[in-house]
């Protein structure tokens, strides 16, 4: 019979090791992208909670270097699709084609079939190419002439919008925006940290060239697979529990909302303060855990009021005054 102090003991050391493996993803993303270490501790959470990502941002702020080195960095295998007017569902997902040499129809697999797909630009693409991603993001998996094909594991879809433009692009629905996880903001940096960026590009620094940068592979997928089984192992109160329902339910009685956070929302509040918590080193969450992850897990479930829109109200105000009213547990 196994002793269960043993199993504990190489799941702890299997959980630490993964922990340190995936806290070392962020100094060496350091190497290529500066700042924004909240979007690297973004996309951590969505790979340890199996969700995807919004990056939301204006063009050159690093959105397709952080992918990228992340990619690189946590050894994973990763693709970008240019979201356009003209693209089509079957350049996402891919298609059959007829072999003239055997007579017969194959499928030939599209960017989708990778583990960390970068979607640029999404809402410059109609809702039909939009909604092909959402098989894959919600069942990871392709439906092609009837017959299903699985995506790879580890998989991720990090999307790119930008902000300020609006014309020529096709807002993201609700029940798309809702298989999100997280949507993170991408500032624009700090005087400090623009200097720093012209100064590694005077040096040489060639953002195609990310070896040359010196990112390499700190992490892997078994990392990542250790480091999911001890989030589902990291506990959480009724108490925490009960706080994450009344913030969501907060939202639906708002008077500056149209639409608050359904209960799938609140599962994902719950799912990403349990990653939080445990890579912040504990195994149980308390409310600071939900309190930080918040804003990026419902900002984007949540819609405004046209009137509260127009008097400068936003989402994350919204939510940051329910943070400040709802009781904390104790």
């Amino acid at each position: 019979m196994t002793d269960p102090t043993t199993d504990n003991a190489g799941q702890n050391g299997d959980a630490g090791a993964a922990r340190a493996s995936l806290e070392a993803l962020r100094t060496e993303i350091a190497k290529a992208v500066v700042g924004q270490d909240p979007a690297v501790t973004g996309l951590v959470v969505a790979l340890l909670c199996r969700g995807h990502v919004l990056l939301e941002g204006v063009p050159g702020v690093a959105k397709t270097l952080l992918v990228r080195s992340l990619a690189s960095a946590l050894d994973i295998d990763t693709k970008r699709v240019q979201f356009t007017p003209d693209l089509m569902p079957s350049d996402v997902t891919g298609s059959l084609v007829y072999d003239t040499r055997t007579a017969e129809f194959s499928f030939q697999p599209g960017p989708v079939f990778t583990n960390l797909l970068l979607a640029d630009e999404i809402n410059r693409t109609p809702p039909k190419t939009q909604s092909s991603l959402l098989e894959a993001m919600e069942e990871r998996q392709v439906t092609v002439d009837g017959t299903p094909r699985p995506l790879p594991e580890p998989f991720l879809v990090a999307a790119t919008q930008n902000p300020v433009e609006y014309e020529g692009t096709y807002p993201l629905p609700e029940a798309q925006l809702d298989r999100f996880l997280l949507k993170l903001t991408v500032p624009l940096p700090s005087r400090q940290e623009e200097i720093d960026v012209l100064t590694r590009h005077a040096s040489g620094f060639d953002s195609r060239d990310l070896r040359a940068a010196g990112v390499r592979p700190v992490a892997g997928p078994a990392d990542l697979e250790a480091a999911r089984a001890a989030v589902a192992r990291t506990t959480v109160s009724p108490e925490i529990t009960a706080y994450v329902v009344d913030l969501c339910r907060a939202t639906r009685e708002s008077p500056s909302l149209t639409l608050g956070v359904s209960p799938r929302g609140a599962t994902a509040l719950l799912a990403t303060s349990r990653a939080w918590a445990w890579l912040t080193g504990r195994d149980y969450v308390i409310p600071d855990d939900v309190k930080a992850l918040a804003l990026p897990t419902l900002r984007h479930r949540v819609q405004l009021r046209a009137e509260a829109e127009m008097e400068g109200v936003t989402a994350d105000s919204v939510i940051n005054a329910i943070l400040a009213h709802v009781p904390v547990p104790r």
